[in-house]
């Protein structure tokens, strides 16, 4: 295998591409924005103060600070990756049709005739209380691509549900 044939699918590997609403990306970008500028500081703060103590080799408390130091970076390195990969849905160019990602669900339920209204997101917007599903969760991968009037059979731990498809809506 030739070096830019490795590097191109390691670059496939490390890019992996997500979608996101303005909202989620701002969020995503906010979150890292405090680590990196308050998080970071305050971290290197407590080492500093742990390392005043005396002897580091039986200072539990510079041990961990050295260890939340450590958790912070990777959640750094997590983030900064997400928004490497993030792209911002364009929903003027989305089918009104079908469900997709951003469509809003209203889907009744057969076994006990509850109505749901559910928006379909990223996984990294998903909140329930909210109504946001993950596109990847088990109903939203059921969901995903069925029409009004469809039927959609989901597959969850203690069998199959059947959701009538109500409305879609952006």
């Amino acid at each position: 295998m030739k070096h830019w044939q490795l590097f191109n699918i390691n670059d496939e590997v490390m890019s992996k591409v997500s979608y996101y609403t303005a909202e989620g990306l701002k969020k995503l970008r906010d979150e890292l924005r405090q680590l990196k500028d308050v998080e970071r500081v305050n971290a290197s703060k407590a080492i500093a103060e742990a390392r005043d103590k005396g002897d580091l080799s039986e200072n539990a408390e510079y041990d961990a600070a050295k260890e939340a130091q450590g958790m912070l970076e990777m959640r750094i390195s997590k983030l900064e990756d997400q928004l490497a990969g993030a792209r911002i849905i364009d929903e003027s160019q989305m089918d009104n049709s079908k469900i997709l990602v951003l469509s809003k669900v209203k889907i009744k339920n057969q076994t006990n005739g509850m109505e749901m209204l559910y928006t379909l997101v990223a996984d990294g917007e998903a909140d329930l209380a909210a109504g946001k599903i993950s596109v990847n969760s088990p109903i939203g991968k059921g969901l995903l691509g069925k029409t009004v009037g469809e039927v959609a059979q989901i597959e969850v731990p203690n069998g199959v549900m059947k959701f009538d498809i109500i409305e879609i809506s952006r």
